[in-house]
């Protein structure tokens, strides 16, 4: 006979699922029942986790087994007195580390830990691969290596998915989060970006390409006309190399385009994400990011028609690929020289069939080509965003000899990723420490990593030593304070907080530069070389515009930059340096945010309790952080809250930001693709440098709700 939900828990080994399930049901009293989410993480560890954990004698006995195994790395400890190691294994034990929820313990133990080769035994809890990642980033320095635990166990700062799974083991994929690199106009360069597709897939994360220097379909080759195929079957190939390449089993290899939309493919290019696409030409698994001007939106406005130009035209007469062109700059003299070829379509009709594909498939992603240019601190153009459109650094060419050796070694990009937890950072007993130790763990990942099977992205890293600083748990600090996300408290705290955190961030930077008396490369020409870059927070008043904010700020024992302090920073920076090229950018953060019990990035939750599919486990449930029956009320999700504050909260801290922030617009079942238009454009002109994903709410469907669920709709 089958047994009931209830039958199930009551009995003496908890089934630690049906636990975690009536976190979605509300109790008797409609209330939620958060407790029975924290009963479902002890009878995971209970009956799960302790059963198929490896045990030893000792931390030496334990060290020596998984070295002589092969399971971790001797050049990370060897760095190290073994009493040391053996003492911070201890002191990371001693912590009392706990997980906040189900799903943040299962996400570890499913997907980061140390296993066994055969997948029958844990060899790592939670503090011993936070020991592990301190001990591999911090090189032989103790005293960083202990630092970077307790932010760690504490849950200040999260390394990104790459190297928290990474670091350490013998076995393993690159540290890096993602890589961006560029594809010229030939047959050496495509060449090339296959194989490095098929390289970095195997070693690290997701690989974003360009593909706006492309020629044209039916552009000439050698002059022959009609001969070009343009960029789909480039696509396709790079799709099906993503798709036959991951990390070990542990990361499939994912894979975004990007063309500018001024490209004559670009039609052709969003079709392929069409529900009704030609097979030919459908493209499943890659992403999709379209780069627009100013000039596009200008035409709009204007209901006038928008040139297509040749970009195997472009190069030939002006010498430059068609990624390097500012078109809005150049618009008007392109449009009036007769020897570059052009098409045309209605500026309105693009944006239209660039809505009806975000309706269809959620792509593409948006990089505001002027926007961000104009924010860039570094010489040279951005012309591409990755696979999250967080990353926004400026690319070099490469050239290549006959054999597809490098004639010249330009410069692509790597991402060294990781994010503090806001809610936790604020509480932290010295805010400037954590930011530092943050940028010191982060540029120890560039510093450790060269990826010699793609030279141009290694030599991009030791020239730029860019990172990227991220955040996420905005919605739950703001609503553990008592804040409503999109409000003006809202709004001016996340200004504030940035503003804190850049300072501190070149501060280090600095300080790095200063103590290895090196620059990145570039920095000469460089707007914090020159000094422009401080404009901004010398001739600005960066005060809380509400008592609530300026009485947060207080009470965390946080001071926010004086201009003094801004004027002096300055200085410093002009006669040292700093030395990473980039430091800040914001990503998703999809499960760490859930190890680390945060909601996603600075978005605002897209439901009180998420509902997230793993595996072959089916559903588990998901509280907010800080989430309490008492105050539900300021735990509204992304649809309800609309694109519009998302947007404005994303406005403020990109003030702040040199590179990007990954943002996802929310949309409920009611919205047309006019909505969608209409919050392209107010994010274009709230200074919004890419969008992410577009979602759309999903219909319940008839008969699905069930009576007393906290969320079910589909």
């Amino acid at each position: 006979m089958a047994t009931t939900t209830a039958e199930r828990v009551t009995h003496s080994t908890p089934d630690y699922h049906a636990l975690n399930a009536m976190l979605n049901l509300y109790d008797k009293a409609g209330r939620i029942q958060f407790e029975k989410d924290a009963e479902a993480v002890s009878a995971f560890m209970e009956s799960h986790v302790r059963p198929q954990t490896r045990t030893f004698a000792n931390q030496d006995a334990r060290l020596d087994w998984l070295v002589a195994e092969g399971y971790y790395d001797d050049r990370t400890l060897a760095r190290f007195d073994r009493a040391f190691v053996v003492d911070l294994f201890a002191h990371a034990h001693a912590s009392g580390f706990r997980f906040k929820t189900f799903l943040g313990a299962w996400k570890y133990y499913t997907s980061y830990t140390l296993k066994s080769f055969d997948g029958k035994q844990f060899l790592e809890h939670f503090e011993d691969r936070v020991v592990m990642v301190a001990l591999s980033l911090a090189q032989g320095d103790e005293a960083l290596a202990r630092q970077l635990v307790d932010e760690m166990l504490s849950g200040r700062f999260q390394p990104a998915t790459p190297t928290f799974l990474n670091g350490g083991k013998q076995q393993r994929g690159e540290l890096v989060s993602c890589f961006l690199l560029r594809i010229e106009d030939n047959m050496e360069s495509i060449g090339r970006a296959v194989n490095s597709a098929l390289q970095l897939s195997k070693r690290g994360g997701g690989v974003a390409f360009l593909l706006s220097n492309l020629r044209e379909s039916g552009a000439p080759i050698k002059r022959i006309e009609n001969q070009s195929s343009g960029v789909i079957p480039v696509m396709k190939m790079l799709e099906d190399a993503f798709s036959y390449a991951n990390q070990l089993g542990a990361r499939q290899g994912a894979g975004a385009v990007y063309l500018h939309a001024h490209h004559p493919d670009i039609l052709r290019f969003l079709d392929t994400k069409r529900e009704n696409a030609d097979e030919k030409i459908r493209i499943k698994t890659l992403s999709l990011g379209v780069v627009i001007p100013d000039v596009t939106f200008q035409l709009a406005k204007e209901n006038a028609q928008m040139a297509l130009f040749s970009p195997y035209d472009v190069e030939r007469l002006y010498g430059k690929p068609f990624g390097d062109v500012a078109i809005s700059e150049m618009y008007d003299e392109l449009l009036a020289n007769d020897q570059v070829r052009k098409t045309y379509i209605n500026a309105r009709d693009f944006f239209q069939t660039l809505a009806e594909i975000q309706f269809e498939s959620g792509y593409p992603y948006i990089m505001y080509e002027d926007t961000v240019n104009r924010a860039n601190p570094i010489a040279g153009r951005i012309n591409m965003s990755n696979l999250c459109s967080e990353i926004l650094q400026v690319n070099s060419a490469s050239t290549f000899d006959e054999n597809l050796d490098f004639a010249h070694t330009g410069h692509d990009i790597s991402c060294n990723l990781g994010s503090l937890n806001i809610a936790l950072a604020m509480d932290s007993a010295d805010f400037g420490l954590t930011v530092e130790t943050a940028i010191r763990g982060l540029t120890a990942v560039s510093d450790m990593s060269h990826i010699r099977s793609v030279p141009s992205v290694e030599a991009g890293n030791a020239a730029s030593h860019a990172i990227g600083l991220g955040q996420m748990n905005l919605h739950g600090y703001l609503a553990r304070e008592g804040i409503a996300y999109g409000s003006p408290e809202g709004l001016d705290f996340t200004n504030l907080y940035f503003y804190t955190v850049t300072w501190h961030a070149l501060h280090t930077s600095m300080k790095l530069a200063r103590e290895r008396n090196q620059r990145f490369a570039g920095f000469a020409d460089s707007r914090y070389a020159s000094g422009a870059y401080f404009r901004q927070y010398l001739e600005n008043d960066w005060q809380p515009k509400t008592e609530k904010i300026r009485a947060l700020f207080a009470k965390a024992g946080i001071t926010l930059p004086t201009r003094e302090m801004w004027q002096q920073l300055r200085e410093d920076v002009m006669q040292h340096g700093i030395y990473n090229q980039n430091l800040q950018a914001v990503p998703p953060t999809g499960s760490i945010s859930y190890i680390n019990h945060a909601t996603s990035s600075i978005h605002p939750i897209v439901s009180k309790i998420e509902i997230r599919k793993e595996g072959k486990t089916g559903r588990v449930y998901y509280p907010a952080p800080f989430m309490t029956n008492d105050n539900l009320a300021l735990y509204q999700d992304a649809y309800e809250i609309g694109p519009e504050k998302i947007i404005d909260t994303y406005a403020e801290a990109t003030k702040h930001v040199d590179q990007g922030l990954s943002l996802t617009l929310f949309f409920p079942d009611t919205a047309t693709t006019r909505d969608i238009n209409k919050a392209q454009i107010y994010a274009w002109k709230k200074g919004i440098k890419t969008l992410y994903y577009i979602r759309l709410r999903q219909l319940a469907l008839e008969g699905t709700e069930i009576e007393g669920c906290v969320s079910c709709a589909l």
